[in-house]
């Protein structure tokens, strides 16, 4: 290790000369890397994006509790107050026709204007019920069974279509990230390969002068694990634009739905694909050197 560090400038310069020797090569299979590295970016930012937005959802999961419209106050506070007892009920909240008329209004933003085409306020009022998930099913047929109440209404619908697309967007993550390893240790292998067959002379004459195989090799790994993080660091850079463009274009027509924090999820996701380039990146050059070590 002591010999590593001591000649790691003299690594480096040799690993620019490795990466000089075959230019084309190296730069095509650099952007070749930062694209598939690109792509797993944007499939692991959708799946984590997706589990929070299904987390945040579960966590004010709540269900509306419609009853008849002539209802005294007095006979709907009492209503209110029987729903609130329920085991697995947070809170109960009244909501009359005219709270539910504005929030549609901050809901549909600048489309509101559709509202004034009605005559009558078209919403009805109804009681929002927080409620644990976990006991949705027993809390749904408690609430329908009591005297009052006309309709329940609940997101159990919206929630299983949420979970079925994390679910796939969960899958096709795996399934990129098994593309990505493969692609990636296959392009990296075969670069070093490569580049020790073109040094060959150079190499057998480093052996002759009596230099152990660490020594010869750290160069060829070292160009391995630059190329394999230079493509991870510029799929990370073109997946932080990307993501920001994305968050503009859906938190503007879409304010309610409850995004993460957008630096937070660009710097876990750099520091995601910047680690998995570098392990890839590794484990190709090793391969690319056991291979050519064999075939020696």
């Amino acid at each position: 290790m002591k010999l590593l560090l001591q000649n790691l400038g003299y690594f480096f310069q040799e690993a620019r000369i490795i990466f000089r020797m075959n230019l084309l090569s190296y730069l095509t299979s650099l952007f070749s890397m930062a694209l598939i590295f690109s792509l797993l970016a944007m499939v692991v930012a959708g799946w984590w994006v997706g589990s929070h937005v299904i987390a945040a959802i579960e966590d004010e999961a709540e269900i509306s509790a419609y009853y008849a419209e002539d209802m005294s106050p007095d006979a709907v506070l009492r209503l209110a107050g029987e729903i609130e007892k329920t085991d697995g009920v947070k809170e109960v909240v009244l909501v009359t026709a005219e709270n539910a008329y504005k929030r549609m209004e901050e809901i549909l933003g600048k489309e509101a204007r559709v509202l004034s085409y009605f005559d009558d306020n078209p919403f009805s009022p109804f009681i929002e019920i927080k409620i644990d998930l976990a006991g949705m099913e027993q809390v749904l047929q408690e609430i329908q069974a009591v005297e009052g109440i006309e309709y329940v209404r609940d997101n159990r619908e919206v929630l299983d279509r949420l979970r079925q697309l994390a679910g796939a967007v969960r899958f096709l993550g795996y399934l990129i990230i098994s593309a990505v390893g493969i692609s990636t240790l296959v392009i990296i292998s075969h670069l070093i390969r490569t580049g020790i067959e073109n040094n060959r002379e150079q190499i057998n004459t480093l052996l002759l002068l009596g230099a152990p195989d660490s020594f010869i090799a750290f160069p060829f790994l070292l160009t391995g694990m630059l190329l394999s993080v230079g493509g991870g660091v510029l799929a990370a850079v073109l997946a932080g634009y990307a993501l920001r463009y994305l968050f503009v274009r859906i938190g503007g027509p879409l304010p309610f739905i409850p995004l993460p924090s957008l630096g937070g999820l660009v710097l876990k996701l750099a520091i995601f694909i910047i680690l998995l380039s570098a392990l890839l990146g590794l484990a190709g050059s090793l391969s690319g050197l056991q291979t050519a070590k064999n075939k020696a």
